[in-house]
């Protein structure tokens, strides 16, 4: 047979669109022709594939005029994932293994000169496409853990390629790669009893944690945020499978190893210098930026007003709608980024205002300067902004009444529970109808809601933000009602908006 057909699948962004690899042997003056808008890693694998088989003692049909197209044509090919389709394509079209044997398969790998298989990036959301087209996945043995997080898709795993030639062949079987067993959960976080006192910070990050709320910490250096902060994965809720899968896919296409921290919460923490593509995505050829790696999880920015404020501002719309998109001339791309945003900052330049020690000496203009490098529809989009303070220093470590990640968990994952059975989603992910329907206050706690939002300025964003807070308040407490109580604890969670005001 002179032409052949092998599927496969391109990497473009989080997604795995179908390739079809045709092959076409046809008389006439020898030549090897490339198609399809391949970029110039996509273009070697001719040379790559032309040594592989030589090397594996099989026949290049080097005497032929041999045409390889890429469909479709009008989408961007890269690396070297094509190289296993183009050399199985090869030998089909040239009757050295059945061409029958690959109508349902797709093909995945990079060959070396040897004609061993190599991993290549992006296998997990492959694997997903893979499965609901009901194909088998033939591709290296080292992307065989990977692509088995995928329950019930059937993968043939090789270390080289006369391994696969042989199995299509019929002269060997190589058994499927099991993916009924899930590997374990990542264990060693770090415990919330590590910090000392800072009991309503605790609190604070408890609510955040029940309601997927924002958190805003800000004090003097040294009072326990970033050590707050980093605490949080440990109270969170384990990923379901289809979370764990999303946020796997995304380290898969970003090169990570998706079973390092499987299935935990990623825990993401740029530095302030980070651009504005490392944080939301972006390049030449668009890749998920921070904010989609923290997807499902927690984006931390540490030293929150030393970040570029253009850098921040492209925040505002993910912490919305949680996706990012990204458009360029050839292509959009949409990546996912439902993240929980946890930010930390000092309340002056120079760190120490409100200190007992009293070493601060900015004046109000530099304090003011400083705050406003955080625009005021960047902080109504953090539902929980809290002052930490200086604590007395002790040697002693944990005292009695310190509460630990376990207790804590409990907590949250009863709240979120309670949550999740009245309404489909998180309470910070309410929109208006949700508030409507179960944010319902009664007249006096209404008009007293009303006359403290006056007093205080907030914007209407703002007041909607106390009411998810006041609805997680209740959810914590196992009450159906939100009360004053709840409305009054969740307006001292605004304190940044109160210092500005005053």
């Amino acid at each position: 047979m002179s032409l052949a057909i092998v599927h496969s699948r391109a990497k473009l962004g989080i997604q795995a669109p179908a390739v079809t690899v045709e092959i076409h042997l046809a008389n006439g003056m020898p030549s090897l022709t490339l198609v399809g808008l391949p970029e110039t890693a996509v273009k070697e694998s001719k040379d790559r594939v032309r040594s592989a088989l030589q090397n594996a003692n099989l026949d290049f049909p080097s005497l032929k005029r041999i045409t390889i197209n890429l469909a479709p044509a009008d989408l961007p090919k890269e690396g070297g994932r094509f190289d296993l389709a183009v050399a199985l394509g090869l030998l089909a079209a040239s009757g050295q293994i059945p061409a029958d044997s690959l109508e349902h398969c797709e093909c995945l790998g990079e060959l070396a000169l040897s004609g061993e298989l190599r991993p290549v990036q992006g296998v997990l959301p492959a694997a997903l496409a893979c499965r609901e087209q009901q194909r088998t996945l033939l591709l290296p043995r080292a992307n065989a853990s990977e692509a088995a997080l995928v329950r019930g898709v059937h993968i043939i795993a090789a270390d080289h390629l006369l391994e696969l030639c042989e199995h299509l062949r019929g002269e060997r079987q190589l058994e499927p790669v099991p993916t009924d067993s899930q590997p374990q959960a990542a264990t060693g976080l770090a415990d919330l009893i590590d910090v000392q006192g800072q009991a309503q910070a605790k609190r604070a990050l408890i609510v955040a944690a029940s309601g997927n709320h924002n958190l805003l910490l800000f004090g003097p250096p040294g009072t326990g945020k970033t050590l707050l902060a980093s605490r949080l994965p440990s109270i969170l809720p384990p990923l379901t499978e289809h979370e764990a899968l999303e946020v796997a896919a995304i380290q898969s296409v970003c090169g990570s190893e998706p079973l390092q921290a499987w299935p935990v919460r990623p825990f993401r923490s740029p530095h302030h210098g980070a651009s504005a593509a490392a944080l939301v995505g972006g390049g030449s050829q668009p890749r998920p930026g921070e904010i989609s790696q923290a997807h499902q999880g927690v984006l931390f920015l540490d030293e929150l007003p030393e970040f570029d404020r253009k850098v921040l501002e492209m925040l505002r719309e993910p912490m919305e709608s949680g996706v990012i998109h990204i458009a360029r001339a050839r292509e959009q791309l949409s990546f996912p980024a439902r993240f929980q945003l946890i930010a930390a900052m000092n309340p002056c330049p120079c760190g120490y205002q409100g200190d007992a020690s009293g070493r601060c000496r900015c004046s109000p203009e530099q304090v003011q300067r400083y705050r406003s490098k955080l625009s005021g529809p960047l902080l109504d989009r953090i539902d929980l902004h809290l002052a930490m303070h200086n604590e007395p220093f002790s040697l002693a470590g944990q005292t009695q009444g310190d509460l630990d990640s376990s207790s804590a968990a409990t907590q949250v994952s009863q709240a979120r529970a309670r949550q999740l059975a009245r309404q489909p989603c998180l309470n910070a992910h309410l929109d208006l109808s949700g508030l409507r329907d179960h944010c319902q206050l009664s007249d006096a706690d209404g008009k007293w809601l009303e006359q403290a939002i006056e007093r205080l300025g907030l914007s209407r964003r703002a007041s909607h933000k106390v009411l998810k807070i006041g609805r997680t308040l209740a959810d914590l407490a196992g009450e159906e009602a939100i009360g004053r109580q709840h409305l009054a604890e969740a307006l001292q969670y605004r304190q940044l908006d109160r210092r500005l005001l005053g």
